[in-house]
């Protein structure tokens, strides 16, 4: 089941409908279970309230792209409060950038480690989805290790 992860604000953070659907499909458990396909909140045509006031007419915001280590970051603050495993920090997952295009990007990680600021970097521009890893088979185990983020470190 695909899921959509919204941008939290700083008055409203519990909105984790999401979360419950990525731990139905991988039960909370690092062996066995589906992988999330999570695609990340976008905001546009959204109105500048503060600008409208001054000038009474409709100003809009510029468009704002979720990045895939503020999802990853959010998904363990989830985590945290609820412990139930489906988004623990070693959780595996895979960042993606514009998929289909020729300049798309790939990059595994844990949760943890795409929640990581230079993995927005390395993505570049938007749109960003990100993959919640349940059981890894060998040939995926093999295209996670091929685009681990830290692949170029350890050699």
């Amino acid at each position: 089941e695909t899921v959509s992860i919204v941008f939290f604000t700083e008055t409203w953070r519990h909105g984790d409908s999401f979360y419950d659907k990525i731990l139905r499909n991988n039960g909370g458990k690092q062996e066995g279970g589906l992988h999330t396909l999570c695609l990340l909140d976008i905001k546009v045509h959204e109105l500048d309230f503060d600008e409208m006031i001054q000038t009474g007419k409709p100003v809009y915001l510029p468009p704002t792209f979720m990045k895939a280590s503020l999802a990853a970051s959010q998904l363990l603050e989830i985590e945290e409060r609820r412990q139930d495993g489906a988004c623990s920090p070693d959780r595996p997952a895979i960042a993606l950038a514009r998929v289909g295009a020729e300049d798309q990007v790939i990059v595994s990680g844990s949760l943890e480690r795409l929640s990581k600021d230079d993995v927005d970097e390395r993505l570049g521009a938007p749109l960003h989805s990100l993959i919640v890893c349940g059981e890894l088979h060998d040939l995926e185990r093999e295209f996670f290790e091929h685009f681990h983020i830290d692949k170029d470190k350890e050699n």
